[in-house]
């Protein structure tokens, strides 16, 4: 059963369809072909305006027939359709829309007087209509002007319909009760159509406000400020205000714009970029904009009321986008709108910023979180700010006068300069890698010459306010040569050492780029005098060359170490460890993990990608490690021995972990100086005491950062370690899991260190090959009886003394595992199984339990060297030496290495091949 509401509804719909066809037919399609000339640009725009306005009426004819098509179908069927099925219920907001766009449309052709231009370019057409307009309306005067009268005819049927919608949907939810199931949705539609109403009484107000404005504005100050957008909210003629520091003569507040008008001057302030401060009295409150700051002072409170209210809302609505709002005085406060805002703005006064345009998050009139800054000259930046300020991780482009290249810095920022991490690259092709300080590479850095450079080069190394200072390396791929010591000023000034690719190596003071000193030739040559480098000159020298003096003993300089004791090992890569300190020494916040840790870009590709669409592709940690609070909580869970070396080696392993990137840096240095042209015999004890300190800061870096766990859950760390103990932890530890990312390098050294001695224990076990065991044995006068001849199995054709490389064969394989590992303690631990397996062979033989005393361990130990054939012994030997652990000294791995170094030397004479070794071995000697 239907309501009579519903059918009055219906009648509703039925006469305004009809109104709206005939308002179309009868004024919308004659103004259109009467707009302006649109070669007129005032024309061009009108005629767009009634455009917009026809296609608004057409979109609101659709939907009232739409409505009125499912008013139609419900009074047919009332049983099987419910009232839910009514458009104006089911979707109020649809049809609110329709509405809300026509009358939009409608009010902005009146703000620029558009009906008024087109009735004049056809005043005698309308004349004519002037007595069918007045049947289409009630109340119009016959004195009034026809555009005025077109205006109404474009907007009383629309008031009416409006006003009667709400009349009838109040009648039908007083008609269904409380408890219908379509009350909510009658309730709805009331309440949509009741604001509409409001809606359009404030819009047309606003709009007849700032048609009324445009005739009391000079015309350069209409033709700027008259636009079809523009409502006039509030003038200061209407409520005085006055503006200070500037003294503004008329304040005008549109609903997307404050005005102030000085003499022939417009200063036009963007809503979405204007706060609200409220004063500390009842007359002032205060504006801040991105350049300028005001303060509005009205003569009385309640004028201070009115136009802070309205300001406020005024800003609101800008940012929301939402026209509708309460009258002044409903008893309804406006929202404070939100500190934080998205906006672009374009900036006027003099300075750095001076005619950019910022696009991004705004805090109180300053650019505040992410955005972009783009200069005319090309000058581009993306990233955070923080009050105005580049801050944090930031993209600066910066254009070259030649090419149409860019130098682009990817950066870490703080007050507006870069600080912290940063990867730039050069319109040249270079590249940097390192800290910044106020703009300046400061820090650790490396600079890299693109890989087409004619004189390529790469420094990696200290830097301060932009200038190489402090320890760094420097290679000249040019010249093949590579300055490894102390910087000044960007020139080498101080110890340092030079090492070329040609094998020469020498150490020398310099100053200013120059040494002065004597060098010594290989074939005893000497020079002495001043000597230097230049750019594309090689290296020059001035000084007295000596041909007569007789070449050095090769015994007092074959082995001579550069270097050590003029850069001590403590000082050398603070620029690497102390941004490690510097994170933890803060709590490791998560906002500098980056800038003093640095990111990682996956690819060189990446980086010049990022050059063309200002973005950068950074490996964040929390991809693979978590967050920082998961690094730092995992670290707690894992402090028991076995627990906390399987985490340390799964951090240092992880070069997005703190530990993990900490040990890439070192790599990077460590390679920089020792690898290729720097695998010099010379800087073997350089790079040996180098390792055990990167070991001692990899563990200190650790227990910062258990320091700071700990601290987080309101715990302490226990007191400083003795030094025997952090000994034990650094050797025990951190060693083995670090000293594979170094070993190449380090390993390379020591063969080169002791090549000579290697080439003559080569020698020795090629000619100890040469005997069979039996004879071998004899010859190392190992006692018969303990000749292990029952492993041996010999077929019809086989004697004993033919054999070989059969005896002691399981300590002989037990050996040749000291090569597969590159921990020393593994090492000492492999030769340790290698004595026991030597012993076990030996009981066995023996049918007892047997322990060797010296006399018989040597000269087998010696056998199972010689059967073992290790490469490099030499340099295995002297690496175990230097990097086991020093708690071991005087233990019995001390024991057996001094037992295997006198294994090595004994095989490296020459004579052993022709001569008997010593019939009775001194365990004096092994110690």
């Amino acid at each position: 059963m239907c309501n009579p509401e519903e059918a009055a509804l219906l009648r509703l719909e039925e006469v305004f369809s009809a109104t709206l066809a005939h308002v179309n037919s009868l004024v919308l399609q004659p103004l259109l072909p009467a707009a302006p000339d649109p070669s007129d640009p005032w024309g061009r725009e009108c005629l767009r305006l009634l455009q917009q306005l026809h296609k608004s009426s057409q979109q609101l004819w659709e939907v009232t027939e739409e409505s009125l098509h499912s008013l139609q179908e419900r009074l047919r069927y009332p049983d099987s359709t419910g009232l839910e099925s009514l458009l104006l219920l089911r979707g109020a907001d649809r049809v609110l829309q329709a509405h809300i766009e026509y009358i939009e449309s409608y009010t902005s052709c009146m703000v620029v007087q558009a009906f008024q231009k087109a009735a004049k370019r056809r005043s005698e057409y309308w004349r004519g209509q002037r007595k069918a307009l007045r049947q289409l309306l009630s109340g119009v005067s016959s004195e009034g002007s026809v555009g005025a009268s077109l205006g109404q005819a474009l907007h009383q049927p629309l008031a009416h319909h409006v006003q009667q919608y709400v009349l009838l949907l109040l009648s039908l939810g007083d008609t269904i009760g409380e408890h219908h199931p379509t009350r909510e949705l009658v309730v709805n539609a009331v309440t949509l159509f009741g604001n509409l109403q409001s809606f359009m009484k404030q819009e047309l107000d606003q709009a007849v406000a700032t048609q009324a404005l445009w005739h009391t504005l000079r015309g350069r100050l209409r033709d700027v400020l008259c636009t079809p957008a523009h409502r006039l909210l509030q003038d200061s003629q209407d409520v005085p205000v006055t503006v200070a520091p500037l003294r503004a003569e008329r304040v005008l507040l549109f609903d997307d714009a404050l005005v102030l008008l000085q003499g022939h001057n417009v200063h036009t302030f963007d809503l979405k970029l204007v706060w609200v401060d409220p004063g500390q009295d009842g007359c002032t409150f205060h504006l801040l904009t991105p350049e300028e700051e005001f303060s509005f002072c009205a003569k009385d409170s309640q004028g201070q009321a009115v136009w802070q209210w309205k300001v406020t809302w005024a800003v609101h609505q800008a940012l929301h986008g939402k026209k509708d709002f309460p009258v002044l005085g409903a008893g309804l406060e406006p929202s404070q709108p939100p500190d934080c805002r998205c906006a672009e703005y374009t900036f006027q006064a003099e300075g750095r910023l001076c005619q950019a345009t910022y696009e991004g998050e705004w805090c109180r009139g300053r650019p505040h979180g992410k955005g972009t800054l783009k200069w005319p000259d090309g000058r581009n930046h993306v990233g955070n700010f923080c009050q105005g300020l580049e801050h944090g991780f930031g993209i600066r482009l910066l254009p070259q006068a030649s090419e149409d290249k860019f130098d682009c810095y990817k950066c870490h920022w703080r007050e507006g300069s870069m600080c912290g991490y940063g990867i730039c690259e050069y319109s040249t092709d270079e590249v940097y890698k390192g800290y910044f300080q106020e703009g300046l590479r400061h820090g650790f850095g490396v600079l890299e010459s693109g890989p087409q450079a004619p004189q390529p080069f790469r420094y990696t190394g200290h830097w301060e306010r932009g200038q190489r200072s402090g320890y760094g390396i420097e290679e000249d791929g040019d010249r093949g040569e590579r300055y490894i010591g102390m910087w000044q000023a960007g020139q080498r000034h101080g110890p340092g050492v030079m090492v070329t690719q040609a094998g020469v190596c020498y150490q020398g003071t310099f100053q200013a780029d120059k040494t002065v000193g004597k060098v010594t030739f290989p074939n005893g040559f000497t020079l002495e005098g001043s000597f230097g480098s230049g750019a594309g000159r090689g290296l020059h020298t001035q000084g007295v060359l000596d041909t007569a003096a007789l070449p050095p003993d090769p015994s007092s300089t074959c082995k001579r170490q550069l270097g050590v004791g003029a850069f001590p090992v403590e000082s050398r890569w603070q620029g690497v460890y102390s941004p490690f300190r510097d994170f933890v020494c803060a709590g490791c916040p998560r906002d500098l993990q980056e800038a003093l840790l640095g990111f990682d870009v996956q690819s060189s590709r990446e980086l010049r990608r990022s050059q063309d669409y200002l973005s950068c592709e950074r490996t964040h940690p929390e991809d693979s490690v978590g967050s920082m609070e998961d690094i730092l909580e995992e670290l707690l869970q894992h402090r028991e021995p076995k627990a906390l070396q399987l985490y340390l080696r799964k951090a240092l392993s992880n070069s997005l972990h703190p530990l993990g990137k900490l040990l890439r840096t070192l790599m990077l240095t460590f390679q920089a100086t020792y690898a290729g042209v720097g695998a010099n015999k010379h800087l073997q004890e350089l790079a040996q005491e180098e390792v055990k300190q990167h070991a001692q800061e990899l563990w200190a870096a650790y227990r910062g950062l258990l320091r700071v766990a700990l601290e987080r859950k309101g715990q302490a760390l226990e007191e400083d370690e003795d030094t025997e103990t952090r000994d034990l932890q650094v050797h025990g530890l951190v060693l083995p899991l670090m000293l594979p990312s170094f070993y190449s390098e380090l390993f390379t050294l020591y063969l080169l260190l002791h090549e000579r001695e290697d080439s003559f224990y080569s020698q020795g076990i090629a000619n100890l090959s040469l005997f069979p065991d039996t004879q071998l044995l004899e010859f190392l006068d190992v006692q018969k009886h303990l000749w292990p001849l029952k492993d041996l199995t010999l077929t019809s054709n086989q004697r004993y003394s033919l054999v070989r490389d059969k005896c002691f064969l399981s300590a002989t394989e037990c050996l040749q595992k000291i090569m597969t590992t590159v921990d020393p303690r593994e090492k000492l631990e492999v030769l340790e199984r290698t004595y026991g397996e030597i012993e076990g062979t030996v009981s066995r033989v023996l049918g007892r339990e047997y322990k060797l005393p010296m006399d018989d361990l040597l000269p087998l130990l010696i056998y199972v060297v010689s059967r073992a054939r290790i490469q490099h012994l030499g340099a295995e030997i002297h690496l175990i030496r230097d990097m086991m652990d020093p708690n071991h000294t005087g233990g019995l791995y001390d024991f057996l290495l001094t037992a295997l170094e006198s294994c090595y030397e004994h095989i490296q004479k020459e004579d052993m091949r022709l001569h008997r070794l010593p019939g009775h071995w001194h365990s004096r000697e092994l110690w």
